[in-house]
């Protein structure tokens, strides 16, 4: 009965270490390797905050997917928690959306292909998928477009969605209880 409260703690680490990692970083093909580097290496327990932050991503993916499956085992979203299943199955989703988000930051060899690779199974969707591969990229290549809008989605957007989310989750809870 403990993972959505562990998830919440590990999302508050993600913040705290994604804010200190971010005064360093530099959201450019050029600068964002280097930057990463340079946080791990050269910074005062820059490999602490990174490893915390990239750690944490992981261990934030696998305490949500337990409390989705821990809460789809004991049945504990029917009525009345319908709405509180809803906004936790959203939450699921915009963690994935971290980790995806986030997976490119660094501008490596690995995080490159898995976009690359990513955006092209966003692709293969019929009608609209070549436009949807295009707003993602930016563009029809991975570049500065690119990183910019995973930047700012994962800074940004994802954030503040998922704190929305949170908000509206835990007040359902407190409305219907365990």
């Amino acid at each position: 009965y403990t993972l959505g409260g562990l998830t919440l703690i590990t999302f508050l680490l993600q913040i705290i270490t994604g804010v200190l990692l971010m005064v360093y970083y530099d959201p450019s093909p050029d600068g964002a390797y280097n930057s990463v580097d340079y946080v791990t290496y050269q910074v005062p327990s820059g490999w602490l905050v990174r490893g915390v932050h990239y750690y944490g991503s992981s261990a934030m993916v696998i305490l949500a997917a337990l409390h989705m499956l821990r809460t789809y085992f004991m049945s504990t979203y029917k009525k009345p928690r319908e709405l509180n299943w809803m906004t936790g199955v959203f939450l699921l989703l915009l963690v994935f959306g971290f980790g995806f988000t986030g997976y490119l930051l660094p501008w490596d060899q690995k995080g490159y292909w898995a976009t690359k690779v990513g955006t092209e199974i966003a692709a293969s969707v019929p009608f609209i998928g070549t436009w949807i591969m295009q707003l993602m990229r930016g563009g029809a290549e991975l570049g500065q477009a690119t990183l910019t809008r995973f930047y700012a989605s994962h800074v940004m957007l994802l954030p503040a969605l998922t704190i929305l989310f949170v908000i509206a989750h835990i007040l359902q809870l407190r409305r219907h209880g365990n």
